[in-house]
């Protein structure tokens, strides 16, 4: 069994362990009309792939439409802002990676921090370092060693600032010194496509998001941008940065969807039962999980918030260190970790 198959295993047993017992429940909520969920990128990435399978696995237990609003911009804390000034009655919900909602307010975009959300995550998502399939570079080694000889030149294609991509290869130049031509898009997907179609050499996106093009041989994965090894159904085995950067590790990055604080108790409560009695086992979510190269890691409440944390802080951080962000994270409660 691969490593990455193990960890969803010893995942799986911790959330069905953890989640046993569903919430205690008040008055139940029967949502009356089509709850909106956006997504705060462009269609075909990440966030909207696994935002769109986990809605038609709500709708029946919340006996109600769910209609999925693509509203990208301003490196996904557009769409986000919509969700947040939304009337507070829990039809408006939002999705992402918990690492970018939780560096919204270092970024000056949004006056917003991740403990001002309800987290219901559904998947943990591994960046790949991958090129062009007629690129001449066939390892990681090789693609750094060339930024380094051509420094802002190799041009990186990512879904934006803070985007999973973005702060992939962040994480990549910190560790090797390497200067890079950074060029973004409205989500992964565009990014990945950027690639394959050749304006860009490089790019840093999820997995889940350049699966089909490296089965499809159209990218050559080069490196997971962690210290694991990622196990692709279809493809095989894809060694991590880590091989060649001893030491180097990325947080956990969580995606899910986010209900903004201040709606009615019974709207949280609700879906966290849907959460606990159905989410945290379900067959389809997995499917996707391990078809894609992602972790299925279903979490909500405090632990939710306890798990993404890392990930936020490192992001903040990163931003803050490299000149992207405005706001010191320690004065916006994310201490320096």
């Amino acid at each position: 069994m691969t490593q990455i198959r193990v960890r969803n295993a010893m995942l799986l047993s911790l959330f069905a362990a953890a989640f046993a017992a569903p919430p205690a429940l008040g008055a139940e909520w029967k949502p009356t009309r089509p709850i909106n969920l956006i997504v705060p990128w462009a269609a075909g990435g990440s966030t909207d792939q696994i935002t769109r399978i986990t809605a038609t696995q709500l709708e029946p237990l919340l006996g109600q439409t769910i209609v999925i609003i693509n509203q990208a911009g301003a490196s996904g804390s557009l769409g986000t802002r919509s969700a947040l000034d939304a009337a507070r009655d829990g039809y408006t919900w939002t999705s992402g990676a918990a690492q970018d909602l939780g560096a919204y307010e270092t970024l000056g975009l949004l006056k917003t921090r991740i403990a001002d959300w309800n987290l219901f995550l559904n998947v943990a998502n591994i960046q790949l370092l991958s090129v062009n399939a007629d690129s001449p570079y066939n390892t990681a080694q090789e693609l750094i060693d060339a930024m380094k000889l051509k420094p802002g030149q190799i041009s990186v294609a990512t879904a934006g600032v803070t985007s999973g991509g973005h702060n992939a290869m962040e994480a990549i130049a910190k560790a090797t010194g390497v200067k890079y031509r950074h060029v973004t898009y409205d989500g992964g997907n565009p990014a990945v496509v950027a690639t394959v179609a050749g304006e860009t050499e490089v790019t840093t996106q999820l997995a889940v998001e350049q699966a089909d093009m490296i089965r499809g041989k159209r990218l050559r994965p080069l490196a997971t941008v962690s210290n694991k090894p990622l196990e692709l159904a279809g493809y095989g085995t894809i060694p991590p940065l880590a091989s060649i950067l001893p030491g180097f590790r990325m947080p956990t990055n969580y995606f899910g969807i986010f209900i903004p604080r201040g709606v009615p108790d019974e709207v949280v409560q609700a879906v966290e039962k849907a959460w606990a009695q159905d989410i945290v086992n379900n067959d389809v979510l997995k499917k996707y999980a391990t078809s894609r190269g992602a972790l299925f890691a279903p979490l909500y409440g405090e632990q939710a918030q306890a798990a993404v944390f890392p990930a936020v802080q490192a992001n903040a951080w990163l931003l803050f260190e490299t000149n992207k962000a405005k706001v010191s994270p320690d004065t916006v409660g994310i201490p320096k970790p």
